[in-house]
């Protein structure tokens, strides 16, 4: 059995591997490749089928297209594209050994899943900002609406484009990975102007959107924290922060598994550039990453409970039917229930559970405000302008 030092080594030189756009490497069996195009192919399969069943089932039903879900249906768009590009491109390579599609076509590859790959990756850091923007409200009179979800999704892709075109353009390179089948960003490079590309793209694109990610969730749960003393001085036995919390956990977990072998790995070559690491060992943080583009939508898409029914009605051909029910539900119940309701269903699963409880002890605050101001007189009826049910 091969020990851990024959896989990373320091050497004095830099090794030079065979040419990866005329042939495989030498140095690495045929099977391995093999390997990699199986797992390629299940991965890149399954995350198409995924992501283009939530594009498909967004344009379906109009009342999906909401605010809140602009920038999940915008995840879904990056991780197609990111398996659309990177992970059929790689399914290719591995499959023939080699990167038979030429330099430019590496240079094309390693950008595009780069680029699309931080979309994505931004896309959960914006969305948990929305998340705790929608649920704690820090600016009181300032509402989630159309507009600011699409400022997200513009700064998402711009700020994305920013820091993944600077190697087409001379700062760093997109070259071809030690295992000779994928592209990226040239870790291995010993220039200095190269280093600081790559120190810069750790911070930007790594560092930050997981700072606003812990952040914001940090934020939402101390918020939940509140909704649940609360419950529990008005004699409500069921508390939202434990299901909630849960589903924290499983999103920042996701997110460090997806990236943090990639960034780590980066970093390590970055600091210590003559380090010799086996490609088959190379390969594995790329693969993570990709990997990230089939557990995205089943964390954030289909464990949403309205998402999973009108993907059912959908493949029963009722897609009329349901909206006609939502709309006649809704229509049926007061103004305060049905938009609570509306707005539960329409959040994720980690929002469903929030705006109900915080919007109602926000309600019953100002209630009791407006009873010590009006005296003696009745409570006042809450209109569906005034509801301070969270808005999407």
């Amino acid at each position: 059995m091969e020990s851990f030092g024959s896989f990373v080594t320091e050497s004095t030189d830099i090794t030079t591997p065979d040419d990866p756009f005329s042939g495989p490497l030498k140095s690495v069996a045929p099977w391995n490749y093999t390997f990699l195009a199986c797992l390629m192919f299940i991965v890149t399969s399954l995350s198409l089928i995924e992501n283009f069943t939530v594009m498909l089932v967004t344009f379906r039903f109009k009342h999906l297209r909401k605010p809140l879900n602009y920038i999940i249906v915008n995840l879904s768009v990056a991780d197609f594209l990111v398996s659309l590009t990177g992970g059929t491109i790689s399914f290719l390579t591995n499959a023939r050994g080699y990167f038979f599609l030429g330099v430019w076509a590496c240079v094309l590859e390693g950008f595009a899943v780069t680029f699309f790959g931080i979309v994505a990756l931004w896309s959960l850091a914006i969305l948990a900002f929305e998340r705790y923007f929608v649920i704690c409200r820090p600016l009181k009179n300032v509402r989630m609406g159309g507009k600011h979800a699409a400022m997200g999704l513009v700064f998402v892709w711009t700020f994305s484009f920013i820091w993944t075109i600077p190697p087409v353009l001379g700062w760093n390179s997109y070259t071809v990975s030690k295992i000779g089948t994928t592209c990226e960003p040239n870790w291995y490079s010993t220039d200095f102007y190269d280093h600081t590309y790559i120190i810069t793209f750790f911070i930007t694109c790594f560092i930050l959107p997981l700072g606003v990610i812990i952040i914001s969730y940090g934020k939402l749960m101390q918020k939940l924290r509140k909704v649940s003393n609360t419950h529990g001085r008005l004699g409500n036995a069921r508390k939202p922060d434990r299901e909630v919390a849960r589903m924290v956990i499983v999103m920042i977990v996701a997110f460090m598994v997806g990236w943090t072998p990639y960034a780590a790995f980066s970093i390590t070559v970055t600091a210590c550039p003559t380090i010799h690491i086996d490609p088959r060992l190379g390969s594995i943080p790329a693969f993570f990453s990709k990997t990230a583009a089939v557990y995205n939508p089943i964390i954030y898409v289909f464990m949403n409970k309205q998402f999973r029914k009108c993907l059912i009605q959908m493949f029963k051909g009722n897609v009329t039917n349901l909206d006609s029910t939502n709309l006649n539900q809704t229509s049926d119940k007061g103004a305060i229930t049905a938009t609570a309701e509306s707005h539960l269903e329409e959040m994720s699963t980690i929002a469903a559970r929030v705006p109900m409880s915080m919007c109602n002890i926000e309600k019953r605050e100002d209630d009791e405000e407006e009873s010590e101001q009006s005296g003696n007189e009745g409570p006042k009826q809450l209109s569906l302008s005034d509801s301070r049910v969270c808005p999407l």
